[in-house]
């Protein structure tokens, strides 16, 4: 008798298996692996060679009756049992997942609650009728928060420890706010901020997370990204190379075939910019860069400092001296105007985001290319391969290798203070703080990105299965991770009660 159950999976990824009587939660590993391979598959689920998937469109199954059974199930979970709790215990309990109200997959939710909340003469409460309408276009969103589904389980436990960072970080005094371009000195060396945002949209913030700041050179991978996106990597390629330059970022230095070593020094961002939408008037070109930074943000704050880049304009001369040493070697594309590749190079390091809006922007390139909050693809995943390789190889200006040494993830400095950290597949961060050290790294934000992958197996090449002394935060507590690809062929994983089986599998 196989001990494998038929699977059972909507293209919502939920699992819902009735046994003895008892409904079943799915178990979390065996269906995350499902419930990735369903969302990045851009055609209809196929079957896995070793389980039967059964995967009705979700209209089928509400009209089955199984939607509104799992709502009234989700519900007596969050309740613990009781009929009704309040307004505020529901939102307190959705935030403790790691959702926000501004989420934009729970605006309809959040809407229902507003005006159950306007509606009451007293305390706001929720019964199962206005958890229906809550949940009735969040539903998976909200299964997967309270089942603990999500990429990071315990979001209360990994937050508090991000916060620790935090705080040690904050102690680091070193360092001098940039003062080359005068808008920068006006900040604060007090500042100091930390955003998260994880593949599945949850998200904290600790310190000054909501004050604007210039993205400088943090623009540069974001820039490339969406130039591979548009042409391709031959083409981009046939004007930039991929390796560390070993010099200062901002040197009048080519590589042995005339081309700037790679995008993330300023040569490579210039000529970069002189690939995007080359057809269009400036206006419309940097109309254009402006959506597609919004939409890499989910639509949060994304802005523009004039100051800044009028400051930028009037102090770069060397940005000029390197521009026209690069129309000397015939770096720029047929017809390119130089003058017009600068212009825009420093419009885009005068763009503003927050430490809140960079983080889902890193949460995109660590999500694939898909926006984590909005669910919608802006970049392929050609170019984001690409951009975190380069991150990973010369993202921290002369700190590039110690970087990867001592940290091994995707990361991208600016002069501003701001530090982009991907961990890919799982979350991106912003790390901002104005006093930058002698190669313009953020002080505080290398501090926090070393301590982070000194707590957590984070780095590139820990080995997930044999550590002894880094936290998981992918792991529920005493829970081993199962890999479907590891399993020999004699054993298989119950996805309804998250076990191995032993035994032959399913159609084995």
């Amino acid at each position: 008798m196989h001990c494998l159950k038929h699977l059972r999976l909507s293209n919502a990824r939920i699992c819902l298996t009735r046994q003895a009587g008892n409904l079943l939660r799915p178990g979390s590993n065996g269906e995350r692996l499902f419930r990735r391979q369903l969302r990045t598959s851009a055609s209809s689920p196929t079957q896995h060679p070793h389980f039967e998937q059964v995967v009705p469109d979700q209209g089928t199954v509400y009209r089955k009756g199984v939607g509104s059974g799992q709502e009234d199930l989700l519900f007596y979970t969050i309740t613990q049992g009781e009929e009704k709790i309040s307004v505020s215990h529901f939102v307190n309990a959705l935030q403790s997942t790691g959702l926000v109200a501004s989420d934009p997959r729970l605006q309809d939710c959040m809407q229902q609650l507003d005006q159950a909340v306007q509606e009451s003469a007293g305390t706001a409460v929720m019964d199962q009728e206005l958890f229906r309408k809550c949940a009735a276009n969040n539903i998976i969103l909200l299964t997967e928060a309270f089942q603990k589904k999500f990429i990071i389980p315990d979001f209360m436990t990994f937050i508090a420890n991000i916060n620790q960072l935090y705080y040690s970080a904050q102690n680091q005094q070193g360092g001098q706010v940039a003062n080359y371009i005068p808008q920068l000195a006006k900040f604060s060396p007090d500042l100091w901020g930390v955003s998260l945002c994880t593949v599945d949209g949850q998200r904290h913030s600790v310190g000054d997370t909501r004050v604007p700041f210039c993205l400088q050179s943090c623009i540069k991978p974001l820039e490339y990204a969406l130039a591979i996106h548009e042409s391709g990597t031959e083409k981009v390629h046939q004007y930039v190379g991929k390796e560390p330059s070993g010099v200062k970022f901002n040197k009048l230095n080519l590589n042995e075939d005339d081309k700037p070593h790679n995008p993330m020094v300023n040569a490579g961002a210039i000529v970069i910019s002189s690939l995007i939408k080359p057809e269009v008037k400036k206006a419309e070109k940097f109309d254009y860069m402006m959506d597609y930074l919004k939409r890499m943000a989910g639509g949060e704050y994304v802005g523009f400092s004039n100051a800044t880049f009028q400051s930028e304009k009037e102090t770069g001369d060397r940005n000029f001296a390197i521009g026209y040493y690069l129309k000397e070697k015939k770096c720029f594309p047929q017809g390119a105007d130089m003058i017009a590749a600068l212009d825009f190079y420093f419009q885009l390091c005068s763009i503003e985001v927050t430490c809140e809006s960079a983080s889902i922007m890193a949460a995109t390139l660590a999500n694939g290319g898909i926006c984590p909050i909005t669910d919608k693809r802006v970049l392929s995943a050609e170019a984001v391969r690409n951009t975190l390789s380069l991150m990973h190889s010369c993202g921290m200006y002369d700190f590039s290798g110690q970087f990867a040494f001592h940290v091994g993830l995707p990361a991208k400095s600016g002069v501003s203070g701001a530090v982009l950290l991907v961990v890919p597949n799982i979350m991106g961060l912003m790390c901002w703080s104005p006093p930058v050290d002698r190669v313009g790294n953020s002080v505080r934000g290398i501090h926090f990105c070393q301590e982070l992958v000194s707590l957590f197996n984070f780095h590139n090449y820990d080995n997930l299965r044999h550590f002894a002394k880094k936290l998981d935060p992918r792991r529920q507590a005493g829970h081993e991770r199962v890999r479907l690809a590891e399993l020999p062929n004699w054993c298989s994983y119950e996805l309804a009660s998250d076990k191995v089986v032993y035994g032959q599998r399913s159609g084995g």
